[in-house]
């Protein structure tokens, strides 16, 4: 694993492949190495290498959830009674599967995560049945996204 205090050097073709593969991650190899001008064996190599260094984290399909009939999207933040609630918390956090993000955060709240739930009503019963409800959590802060206007990961 790389050092995190250092930073990774990559070229352009590196760049370039990683751009290919960000926008369409089952986009063949052997096209991506036509598109660079390096060989299919080449692309692998420098693949292995920024997986070894942890520029990679792994690839993923992304399901729509509203599909799924998940239409409200909330952030919310959690106050904690005390500091050392928060493990506890966040592993009671981690068995809610509406619970898609957590985050340990400086500012107002101990804890701020992003939920996903089919509806306003959905969102309530989450809220108080399982959030208000771990152990150390003294109350909560919820913002309702209307619209998510941007979604990209870092650019390369």
């Amino acid at each position: 694993m790389k050092n995190q205090n250092s930073t990774l050097k990559i070229d352009g073709i590196d760049k370039e492949i990683l751009r290919n593969l960000m926008e369409d991650a089952r986009r063949p190899i052997l096209e991506i190495a036509r598109k660079v001008g390096i060989s299919g064996a080449a692309i692998h190599q420098r693949l292995r290498k920024l997986e070894a260094s942890g520029l990679i984290a792994g690839s993923k399909f992304v399901i729509d959830p509203k599909v799924l009939g998940y239409k409200t999207m909330a952030f919310v933040g959690v106050y904690l009674d005390k500091a050392v609630s928060n493990p506890k918390a966040v592993k009671q956090l981690q068995e809610i599967p509406e619970v898609i993000e957590c985050h340990y955060t400086t500012g107002n709240w101990s804890i701020f995560i992003k939920i996903l739930c089919k509806d306003n009503e959905h969102l309530m019963n989450v809220l108080n049945k399982d959030i208000q409800a771990i152990e150390g959590v003294s109350r909560t802060e919820t913002f309702i996204s209307l619209d998510q206007q941007i979604d990209r990961q870092i650019k390369i």
